[in-house]
């Protein structure tokens, strides 16, 4: 057993020290492999950036509550009295004010992006004083808030970074009114970061909703009074509505966007995995050819099948572990963080993100290119074992 495994490590240290000789074979499998994961890593880095913006919309205790029967809000409809009673309702925080419970009416307008100057669907949201309690982290970053019962707006940051006109001191045309922006907000990294806020109450006449919203945004006293919460309403004969926790809903809006992006990315990674192994392939079977004389005299010196094996995968591994971690860092350096704009499926409105490459996909990504290496190199491995001894001595 000890020669066998001193067989593996001489030959092993051998073909790796041998590199150097294939410089250009070895640095295409390389860079193919490299090319790889940057891509892979990138993509799916995008279903993750969305994943994390939606998770990041919602908190511990909140929950939203729908029309009975609807996905979104776009489906939903609450009458101004159905939201009055939501607000009553056992569990809800309060403080100074009151309740902690925003109803909301969400419509969608369009705006050129910035990028591309063509026009997408940008979610512009009536809310009430608690909104901005109700959501998690939310700050004034630029400019002031909204003046209550004035058409004036503020933004979103990730909304001002993708959509043109949204600066502060510019307008929306919203129907026939000029609304000015007036300031610029953050929410944590979260979905409202991509919308425009307005006081409900400008806006219900603007699209004449009369008294009517969409959902029911409201903050609970913990995550454990969900419950007592949501069998209150349910059980409530005067209303038709869905309670649902927050990070439930948010879950089901990003679940279409990450599978999409998600089968989109595996398929391009597979489709481009297959022209990495077919190039690790070619440089392992060249590694191989280059050195037939050498392998058949080890083994006329009495070096078995097996370490010879061995070494050759283990040559392709290291390729392709380095061209794994090139890729993974190139993937880092120019997506991490970059911010983009895609289509909500549930809400047919555009969300701002930014794309996320963290630790466990770059993981994923060399672990992707070492099994395009295993494969790339287990092939000429095998061949260059089973070759005749008295053959491969006549070669070259």
């Amino acid at each position: 057993m000890f020669n066998w495994l001193s067989q593996v490590v001489s030959v092993t240290g051998f073909s790796i020290r041998s590199l150097p000789q294939r410089k250009g074979s070895s640095a295409a499998a390389l860079l193919g492999i490299a090319g790889v994961v940057a891509v892979m890593v990138g993509v799916l880095s995008i279903a993750q950036g969305v994943l994390k913006t939606m998770q990041s919309s919602a908190g511990d205790s909140n929950a939203i509550v729908l029309r009975s029967g609807s996905d979104s809000e776009m489906m939903s409809g609450l009458a101004g009295d159905d939201a009055r009673i939501i607000s009553e309702a056992p569990g809800i925080a309060r403080d100074a004010s009151g309740a902690i419970a925003s109803p909301e009416l969400f419509v969608i307008i369009n705006l050129p992006m910035r990028s591309t100057g063509t026009d997408a669907n940008v979610p512009l949201r009536g809310v009430q004083a608690p909104a901005m309690t109700v959501r998690k982290g939310f700050k004034l970053i630029e400019g002031r808030m909204f003046e209550w019962g004035l058409n004036e707006v503020i933004v979103g940051k990730g909304a001002q970074q993708q959509f043109a006109g949204l600066e502060i001191g510019s307008s929306i045309e919203v129907g026939q009114e000029v609304w000015p922006v007036v300031g610029v907000f953050e929410a944590d990294g979260g979905l409202s970061e991509s919308e425009i806020w307005v006081d409900a109450a400008v806006l219900q006449p603007a699209y004449r909703r009369g008294n009517s919203f969409q959902a029911v945004y409201v903050k609970l006293n913990s995550s454990d009074a969900f419950d007592e919460f949501k069998d209150t309403l349910t059980s409530d004969p005067r209303l038709n509505v869905k309670p649902m926790r927050e990070s439930e809903y948010y879950d089901s809006q990003s679940r279409t966007v990450y599978n999409l992006i998600t089968g989109l990315g595996t398929i391009i990674a597979i489709i481009m995995g297959l022209g990495a192994i077919f190039g690790a392939l070619n440089t392992m079977y060249t590694a191989v050819s280059s050195r037939t004389r050498e392998i058949a005299t080890l083994r006329a010196l009495g070096f078995r099948s097996g370490p010879v094996v061995i070494s050759v995968v283990c040559e392709s591994l290291l390729l392709a572990f380095l061209g794994g971690l090139i890729g993974a860092f190139l993937a880092w350096l120019a997506f991490d963080g970059y911010r983009a704009a895609t289509l909500n499926w549930a809400s047919f409105s555009a969300i701002t993100f930014a794309f996320d490459v963290n630790i466990k996909l770059l993981a994923q990504g060399i672990i992707f290119a070492m099994i395009i290496g295993l494969i790339g190199g287990l092939f000429p491995a095998i061949r260059a074992a089973r070759q005749p001894v008295a053959q491969a001595l006549r070669e070259l």
